[in-house]
């Protein structure tokens, strides 16, 4: 199999070439029909008698048979008008065979190889127009026999056939390159996902059992039992969200996660981690596709947890805006000395990491934007906004 594929690719690589290797062929061919021994050994139709001596369109004609191969790849069938008509002229003129008549094959084996939008009229239109220059060329006085004419197309649509075999040869092996890398993606996805359950699933288990194992054995009302009963709390969604990556990693799970309704649960949450956060919401919510609403909630999510991590003195507002045409998350986290610690408190740093970058990328795969940045008091704020896709 490999060595099929490496062949086609090496039929193909003369095609895939573009710029000035394009005018190196026709070049050639122009050139070789000049050299002793195989300037005549080029195709011949007509058979006609008393041929002509070569002269000033002769040449010209020589010329139009080959120069259109320089745009066989962007235009191949114009290519292929343009040879055929400076091949049928340079026939019906009676010139001496010349081997830049190979051209019409290099030009059929051109339209195989890049077939055009309608390739029944072009092949009708061929036909016609080889039937006609067959009749010229009988009428001119050619002692060619309906037998040598029918043989002569059908060597012509047989390299026409050749251009189309090996681009599907070639647009196979495309086709088998891509089922290979998927497949292998889909190894390197379930690996993955097999390396997170055994290792990070563990970690994280562990420390869901140790917290809860120890709130209870302190008092329910004790600060530190509370604590630590929402750190159990938040392993175990830790763990369930866990599951839903490991499933969409390895092809099983559903890839519909967290959408904009579980946003209160998420300020709640940050307020009893400690975090002063405030949801704020206007205009209508309207259904809107999961993967933009897992984008706008994991915004929120990022820019929250960035808050408690870096700033835990500082407000912040979650505003989201529901628009016609696009749905916005704006999270402001406050400036300013708190209330409590006065110009002492550090200036929150939500900036730094692959947050944001993971965040942009999100954003950016559902058409959204995301602007983030300090803002002019001290604070820092990220602002979303995804435009409403069809549900």
């Amino acid at each position: 199999m490999f060595e099929t594929t490496a062949w086609t690719e090496r039929m193909l690589r003369p095609l895939r070439r573009a710029g000035a290797t394009d005018a190196l062929l026709p070049a050639a061919l122009v050139a070789l029909s000049f050299v002793p021994g195989i300037a005549q050994q080029g195709l011949d139709l007509a058979e006609l008698p008393d041929d002509r001596t070569l002269d000033g369109l002769g040449l010209v004609l020589i010329g139009a048979q080959a120069a259109p191969l320089a745009l066989r790849r962007r235009f191949p069938v114009t290519c292929l008008i343009a040879v055929a008509a400076a091949f049928t002229a340079f026939q019906l003129l009676r010139y001496p065979n010349a081997f830049a008549s190979l051209a019409l094959v290099v030009a059929l084996y051109t339209v195989g190889a890049h077939p055009p939008r309608r390739p029944v009229w072009v092949a009708a239109g061929a036909v016609a127009a080889y039937a006609l220059v067959c009749c010229s060329l009988h009428l001119a006085g050619s002692r060619a026999t309906v037998a040598d004419y029918l043989t002569f197309g059908l060597v012509l649509a047989v390299f026409c056939a050749l251009g189309g075999w090996v681009r599907a040869r070639a647009l196979d092996a495309e086709e088998r390159r891509r089922r290979a890398e998927a497949d292998a993606a889909a190894a390197e996805r379930a690996r993955l996902a097999r390396d997170l359950h055994d290792v990070v699933t563990h970690h994280v288990t562990s420390m869901v059992v140790q917290a809860d194992t120890a709130g209870y054995l302190l008092e329910r009302s004790d600060r530190v039992g509370t604590t630590l009963t929402s750190i159990g709390e938040t392993g175990r969604r830790a763990l369930d969200d866990l599951r839903h990556l490991l499933g969409v990693l390895d092809g099983r799970g559903d890839r519909t996660g967290p959408s904009l309704g579980e946003l209160a649960d998420l300020v709640d949450r940050s307020r009893d981690a400690g975090q002063s956060v405030d949801l704020v919401e206007a205009g209508e919510p309207r259904p809107m596709r999961p993967q933009e609403e897992e984008a706008l909630y994991r915004v929120v999510q990022e820019s929250v947890t960035n808050a408690l991590k870096h700033a835990p003195d500082r407000h912040v507002v979650v505003r989201i805006d529901h628009g016609n045409e696009a749905v916005g998350a704006r999270i402001t986290t406050g400036g300013g000395a708190p209330p409590d610690q006065g110009a002492s408190s550090p200036r929150p740093r939500l900036g730094g990491g692959r947050g944001l970058t993971g965040l942009r990328e999100r954003v950016g795969a559902v058409g959204g934007e995301l602007r983030a940045g300090p803002s002019d008091d001290g604070g820092f704020t990220v602002h979303a906004s995804i435009p409403r896709g069809k549900t």
